[in-house]
């Protein structure tokens, strides 16, 4: 090599690398100061839970529950032994309440024929009891009448 080869090849330089390390503690300050600003309820502007609480205080609604029947189905091929133990109960509007009890045997009719038609892969999801449980209320308010039924909890969901 010549010297003038070698004194160029001297004077290349690596970039600096300071300009990424200064963007990434940035990203992070901005990072966390954007969490703690968003979590603190500067931002969103969340109430406190104190004033969640007193909105709760006044009078309950006028609600009453009706239980349903628990159903036992089979999922999948009766071979692989596989249950789903289900219970639930219907929120109505209390001067509705004896009317869903009177269309109880209709509501667990409806319910059986649903769950019996569900397959393993059905219930096996994380989402699957939400969408699960919109089908079933769905069903529900077609046969007792949607302004009748409010709500469906599911109190027990058990596959075995």
């Amino acid at each position: 090599m010549t010297d003038a080869t070698a004194d160029a090849a001297e004077e290349v330089k690596k970039p600096s690398k300071m300009p990424l390390i200064l963007g990434l503690v940035a990203a992070l300050v901005g990072g966390g100061g954007g969490f703690y600003a968003t979590f603190s309820g500067m931002i969103l502007g969340s109430e406190s839970p104190e004033a969640v609480v007193e909105d709760m205080s006044g009078p309950l609604p006028d609600v009453a529950f009706v239980p349903v029947d628990p159903i036992i189905v089979s999922l999948g091929s009766p071979a692989a032994g596989r249950h789903l133990q289900f219970r639930a109960q219907l929120e109505v509007p209390t001067r509705h309440a004896e009317d869903v009890q009177v269309l109880l045997p209709r509501v667990v009719d409806v319910l059986n024929g649903y769950l019996r038609a569900l397959e393993p892969r059905d219930v096996e999801s994380a989402s699957a009891l939400t969408r699960l449980r919109a089908q079933m209320l769905r069903r529900v308010q077609i046969v007792a009448g949607a302004d009748r039924v409010r709500d469906l909890l599911i109190m027990e969901f058990v596959v075995n």
